[in-house]
């Protein structure tokens, strides 16, 4: 089983599961600030839960890509959201500054 290290915790999910998700089952947050309250839930289209991840996942897909051309991000800025990411393999998990993380 996969493992996700993310702010000192270890969580172990199913190869697949989707990150937001498992992250939000172990209690822990990938939102900064307002956004914990104004997320689109899952939906890929506020970008809120930007976080650099390191590690074995899926790639992004055609919404995620879109998502991240769209300011504060930039597909330079070297993250993918949680909540359109596949964990396939181990991964650590950074949550940036800024209310959508974009500053890592």
């Amino acid at each position: 089983m996969p493992t996700v290290s993310y702010k000192g915790e270890e969580i172990e999910c199913e190869k697949g599961a989707n990150l937001r998700d498992v992250l939000r089952e172990a209690g822990l947050s990938v939102y900064n600030g307002k956004m914990e309250t104004l997320n689109c839930r899952g939906a890929g289209s506020c970008g809120s839960c930007a976080v650099q991840v390191e590690g074995e996942v899926s790639e992004p897909g055609k919404k995620e890509r879109a998502r991240l051309w769209l300011p504060p991000h930039h597909p330079s800025h070297d993250v993918r959201l949680a909540c359109q990411t596949k964990v396939e393999g181990d991964v650590e998990v950074t949550k940036g500054r800024g209310l959508f993380g974009q500053h890592i």
